[in-house]
């Protein structure tokens, strides 16, 4: 088959030099780039440039990793992985051999055994599998690079990996070549020593485990499959074998007590006697594969590895260490002592602390510790217990301090948790308690949030372990509670250790008890230090409550009709607000108790139907309180409860009354316009009214009045001339969706990407009708530093189906001229007054007298225009003076809060200069660039 697609598409074939971008996109995304074409196309135009000579080799290198990394998707059935194979091996046989083309020569190996094991075909009968295993074994056989040199030791280094593997994948394969693998390992003295040795470690393990499954073994049966150097043992292939579970409970296949094992024994020793010449790593998996082996013969004691263990108990290598536990877990108290039990205990626990480790390294040491095999496990559950060896003085080293990362800090508090729940020592408890206090103080003053994460776990932790000691319980809630107190944005993280200890501690009121804490802190609390931002975070953790039965809610219900009658919170209407009151109200529609609060949850509902000022807000205060007026407790349950698993008409008729916990596809609430709907369009100048900040004063100033303190004495009021109105039409954005033609209840969200403003105040609009003028609004801006920025705009709003919806409009620019104010004096300041006031100003704004003002001088050509066209289009509303002969002009920009650009602007016979002051020196680019915008613009068109 592929030799008819490489025909077929030999004229279609892409450029070998467009190789690398291909493999690039298929490993990328396979699924993506095999859209556009087929898995047997683009294999085939791999195979065909494969054999191309023109093509680099190290091109083919690249072009052989999507059979390597994806070779079920390019070979998806055993006879396409059969027939790519082939032609891999067909390329292999052909490419020269020589050093050049080593590296090739190994990824085409590699991949060849790749797709046969991937596809299943290491079968017998099937040639191209028979004839690789022949290859990869000849290839072996050159042992210490005596037939092809030094230069081809990589290439032998593949072949053992590809044995290693296949053996691996279809164990007992090799079994009858025992004796030629042993062999092979014995005469290798390079460093490819390592390969052949766990090469024949694999092979021995599982030629032993394929003998214990064999009925009726004779004595000299083990000794001949030692001996064996035969052909390949198919028959394995067609029953894969288990894999051995080394744990002390599982059943482990062995061999009848009497087969003669001497050799066997003899082989193992020699093994071991070698293994410290390895590698940690190699050194691991060989005593893993001699563990399995010892395990599965009954007359071989594990005593055989008593050599090995004074050398392992010292070792630093995580490798080594994880083998030396495995075989404490598989023999127990046949090869450890108590003593050598209590030593490794000891090791594991220095370890833990060491100081030039790492802190994954000790978190490994912790994890041994508390999954250590004991010789006389309590349990075998699998789960984290402590050693009975453990003791509270062998585990003090481990006790953490704050000056711990939180991952140790939590590791060490929970094994110190066990030794202490397990010795039921009170004053080992307390220790623990001061360290969560201590914890508790951190955060307390504004700790990291990685801090307030692992307190919160840490008081986890506790309770999991010492939820029955009600002393320090009962101190840990009122604890947290104070902490509340003064950290109301800990909310999310109290509710969900609530929820997870809930989880844990079924039996216990713990959770309860803390809930009902908070719920009193909360309803005692004065109106005054209900203030907006914790008002919401009150209104979370009062939610959370209204889901406990054991909760009298009857106080909850009171202090929110209390608070919206004797606070502004209905007559501010923020949404977000009146939907997390309505959170609690839907919490206590499902309590078991709705009876005890049925008539003040009533008055609740009806009042904010009828005063929270958001009409949303008020549609679903009417909607529950209907709920609660007609309906009995179990229809009310029954319909709130709905939702989940209904159909995605009936989800959308119930988007109302979702609650937060369901699914996030079927309970939102606020949902995700596509496209932007709504825009905002700034008015032209015309349609733009500047605030008057003008106030009362003298009809005209005299000689003797110094005018300059009059006009700063208006700014001893900070409100005075501090904000900048701008007027947009609020329409929208081309052809929407007929969904959005009649908008309701829309309040526009602005935020900022600087903080040279203070925070723009939401704007509500009440309702937008497509085919009807626009609506004007006003975006009050009141600037710290009047520098140009951009504000970020989104939008929320109601459509004609009740749904709700949000929308990102465009960014809306503010640009420097935006900010321009005219002189705020008293309206009845004469011209002449405010000329003298722009010479004061002028004269106390020079650098002599403050170190941030700065002075500029800017030219420019008039051109055709006159000097007073240009100065009446852009300057005419901040005009102060102007004389024609000779001509000049005196403007004043004033930029809140109180910021002043003064400009002289002179007309001689070739240029025009404007002289500029300011009292911020920042502000200079800005009027430069803004000159030099306007100038151009008259020239632009005056050409």
């Amino acid at each position: 088959m592929i030799a008819s697609l490489q025909g077929d598409s030999a004229m279609a074939a892409p450029n070998p030099e467009g190789w690398p971008q291909r493999v690039a996109a298929f490993s990328c995304s396979p699924s993506h780039f095999l859209s556009s074409t087929t898995p047997e196309d683009f294999l085939s135009d791999l195979l065909q440039d494969l054999k191309d000579d023109k093509v680099s080799e190290s091109t083919k290198v690249l072009m052989l990793g999507p059979l390597q990394e994806h070779p079920t998707i390019l070979c998806p059935s055993p006879q396409v992985g059969e027939q790519t194979a082939v032609s891999l091996l067909g390329i292999f046989s052909r490419t020269a051999h020589t050093p050049k083309s080593v590296n090739l020569k190994c990824h085409l190996m590699l991949s060849i055994a790749t797709v046969l094991i991937s596809t299943s075909f290491v079968k017998q009968g099937v040639k191209v599998a028979e004839g690789f295993l022949d290859l990869l074994f000849q290839t072996a056989q050159d042992t210490n690079d005596q037939k092809h040199g030094g230069m081809f030791r990589p290439l032998r280094a593949i072949a053992c990996d590809c044995l290693r593997e296949m053996e691996t994948c279809c164990p007992g394969l090799l079994s009858h070549k025992l004796e030629a693998l042993y062999s092979l390992k014995q005469q290798e003295m390079t460093p490819l020593h390592q390969a052949y040795t766990l090469l024949y470690g694999v092979a021995l393990r599982n030629a032993v485990h394929c003998l214990t499954l064999q009925k009726d073994v004779m004595d000299g049966d083990l000794k001949k499959l030692l001996a064996s150097n035969e052909g390949f043992a198919w028959k394995a292939t067609e029953k894969p074998l288990e894999l051995v579970q080394l744990t002390t409970m599982s059943q482990i296949p062995v061999l009848p007590s009497n087969v003669e094992t001497k050799e066997l024994k003899s082989v193992v020793s020699l093994l071991l006697e070698e293994c410290y010449l390895l590698t940690p790593v190699t050194q691991a998996a060989l005593l893993r594969e001699l563990t399995q082996v010892v395990s599965m013969v009954q007359s071989l004691s594990p005593a055989i590895f008593k050599s090995q263990l004074l050398r392992l108990f010292g070792t630093v290598e995580i490798s080594l260490l994880h083998s030396t536990l495995q075989m404490k877990g598989t023999f127990t108290d046949s090869l450890f002592t108590a003593e050598d039990e209590n030593f490794l205990l000891k090791r594991l626990v220095g370890m833990a602390q060491h100081p030039l480790l790492s802190t994954p390294q000790k978190l490994f040491y912790i994890e041994c510790i508390l999954h250590f095999p004991e010789n006389r496990p309590i349990s075998s559950n699998g789960e984290e217990s402590l050693p009975v060896l453990v003791t509270p003085r062998m585990a003090a080293s481990l006790f953490p301090t704050v000056f711990n990362d939180s991952s140790t800090m939590l590791s060490r508090l929970n094994i110190l948790s066990l030794v202490y729940l397990e010795d039921d020592e009170e004053e080992g408890i307390g220790y623990i308690f001061d360290h969560l206090m201590a914890l508790h103080k951190i955060v307390d003053h504004h700790g990291t949030r990685e801090m307030t994460t692992t307190f919160f776990r840490a008081v986890y932790i506790f309770m999991q372990n010492f939820y029955l000691n009600e002393k320090y319980t009962t101190d840990l809630i009122e604890s947290l509670s104070e902490l509340y107190r003064r950290h109301y944005t800990l909310a999310p993280n109290l509710i969900n250790l609530v929820d997870s200890t809930q989880k844990l501690l079924e039996d216990s009121s713990w959770p309860t008890d803390l809930l009902k804490a908070l719920q009193m802190l909360i309803v005692e609390l004065p109106l005054q230090q209900l203030i907006h931002q914790s008002l919401y975070w009150h209104l979370k953790v009062l939610g959370r409550v209204a889901k406990e039965e054991q909760a009298s809610q009857r106080s909850t219900v009171r202090f929110l009709l209390n608070l919206l009658i004797n606070s502004s919170l209905c007559g501010l209407g923020d949404w977000r607000i009146g939907n997390a009151l309505l959170s609690v109200c839907r919490n206590l529609l499902q309590h078991p108790n709705l009876d005890q609060v049925f008539i003040e949850l009533a008055d609740l509902l009806q009042f904010m139907m009828h005063s929270f000022e958001d009409v949303d807000i008020q549609d679903h205060a009417r909607f529950y309180y209907t709920l609660l007026t007609n309906l009995s407790k179990e229809k009310l349950s029954g319909v709130l409860n709905m939702g989940t698993g209904e159909s995605q008409a009936k989800i959308r008729s119930l988007s109302s009354i979702m609650a937060e916990s369901e699914e996030l596809s079927s309970c939102l609430t606020v949902h995700r316009t596509r496209q932007p709907v709504l825009k905002l369009v700034k008015l032209s100048e015309d349609g733009i009214s500047k605030p008057d900040h003008s106030s009362s004063g003298p009809e005209d100033s005299t000689p003797d009045v110094d005018l300059l303190k009059v006009y700063q004495n208006q700014f001893l009021n900070p409100e005075f001339a501090s904000v900048v109105i701008l007027k947009y039409h609020l329409t929208f954005a081309g052809e929407v969706d007929a969904l959005y033609h009649k908008l309701f209840c829309i309040c526009l969200h602005f935020e900022q990407t600087d903080s040279n403003y203070e925070r723009v105040s939401d704007v509500s609009v009440p309702c937008l009708i497509y085919d009807r003028k626009p609506c004007v609004v006003s975006l009050t801006l009141k600037p710290w530093r009047p520098y140009p920025t951009v504000l970020h705009a989104s939008a929320i709003f109601t459509t004609e189906d009740g749904l709700s919806w949000h929308t990102q409009l465009d960014p809306i620019p503010i640009g420097f001229p935006d900010l321009f104010l005219p002189l705020p004096v008293p309206v009845h300041w004469s011209q002449g007054s405010r000329e003298q006031l722009f010479h004061q100003l002028w004269k106390s704004l020079c650098p002599e007298e403050s170190s941030q003002s700065a002075t500029s001088l800017f030219c420019f050509e008039v051109g055709e225009r006159s000097l007073r066209e240009l100065i009446e289009s852009s300057f005419h509303k901040y005009l102060v003076s102007k004389q024609l002969n000779p001509e000049s002009y005196k403007v004043l920009l004033f930029l809140p809060p109180q910021f002043y650009v003064l400009l002289k602007i002179k007309n001689s016979e070739d240029a025009a200069s404007v002289s500029i002051i300011t009292d911020n020196w920042k502000l200079l680019p800005f009027i430069n660039s803004y000159i030099k915008c306007i100038t151009d613009y008259s020239a632009d068109r005056t050409q």
